[in-house]
């Protein structure tokens, strides 16, 4: 189950209960909450990607996204948003435009001076063991779809000067938190504190959502819109051979049946009226065993009366 329904006859704790609907809304979009780490990828090569069913596709998404730059020891070293280094690249490339052709010369086999450095810095970077964490809030439209992070933002051929081949990508992570809307009391993401660490050969990951968008109502008739998920998952290893780079994908589709759960408390002549059905029931049985055990006494009683007589 989904949900949890907690069931008490006390007077005073509240009751939670389900209810099931057709999902009629349309038109809203859909919150995708991640907070994930990654010990052996440093945020320099890390992309944020989105693509969905009506055919949008998003890569290396720049809004509301922060990456925090980690130590071998996983602590934290600096912190850049994205969006911000969207926009000093296009500060760069505007600059760029107005010097001389002679100073865009060409460095190690074909690559500018941009990317002679990325591949240096990053090297740097791995060489040190950093990692990086990335936490935000990806707002999708309502279908079907997937994320997922990846080095694919990088130029395929900056990326084999950077790791290698394919097979020295480590996407080991860990999943922090990962939701498609505020939590509510009795609420369990099924992913949070999920950690996948690669010993060996790199692959990618998949996890396989399925979304079943929740309403909880509050005993003070508040409505909080949400959402709670099912996932399973899948790890496909990679070889030498392979041209897909690792990634860790979220695949995800929405169940056309909403649930609501509803806050509930039993109002005080409900409390009394079963009461007074456990307190009856109780005068019951006990009038029951005083009948049966005053027979039992009195049938042992004329048989002691008796073998007395003889």
């Amino acid at each position: 189950m989904l949900f949890h329904a907690r069931k008490s006859i006390c007077y005073k704790r509240l009751n939670l209960a389900p209810l099931m609907a057709v999902d009629l809304r349309r038109g809203e979009t859909l919150p995708i909450h991640i907070n994930m780490t990654f010990p052996s990828l440093p945020c320099d090569v890390l992309s944020v990607d989105a693509i969905d069913m009506s055919g949008k596709h998003e890569v290396d998404l720049d809004t509301n996204i922060w990456k925090l730059r980690l130590n071998s020891d996983g602590h934290i070293t600096g912190t850049e948003y994205l969006s911000d280094l969207v926009e000093k690249e296009h500060k760069h490339d505007d600059h760029k435009d107005h010097h001389d052709d002679s100073d865009n010369k060409t460095h190690m086999q074909g690559f500018d001076q941009d990317a002679e450095n990325l591949i240096k810095k990053v090297k740097q970077a791995l060489a040190h063991g950093e990692g990086c964490r990335v936490y935000g809030v990806l707002d999708v439209q309502r279908v079907a779809g997937n994320f997922h992070i990846s080095v694919h933002g990088l130029n395929i051929f900056v990326a084999q000067m950077i790791f290698g081949g394919t097979t020295h990508v480590n996407v080991s992570h860990i999943i922090h938190d990962l939701s498609f809307g505020p939590k509510y009391p009795g609420s369990h993401n099924p992913l949070d504190g999920t950690e996948r660490i690669l010993r060996g050969a790199s692959g990618t990951f998949k996890y396989y959502i399925k979304i079943v968008p929740t309403e909880y109502r509050y005993l003070s008739k508040e409505v909080l819109p949400t959402n709670q998920f099912s996932v399973s998952e899948y790890f496909s290893p990679i070889n030498e051979f392979d041209r897909t780079w690792p990634a860790v994908y979220f695949l995800y589709d929405l169940s056309p049946i909403t649930v609501t759960i509803r806050e509930e408390r039993r109002n005080f002549l409900h409390f009394i009226t079963r009461l007074c059905a456990v307190l009856g029931g109780t005068f019951a049985l006990t009038g029951m065993l005083d009948k049966w055990m005053f027979r039992f006494l009195e049938a042992v009683m004329k048989k002691d009366s008796r073998s007395l007589v003889r």
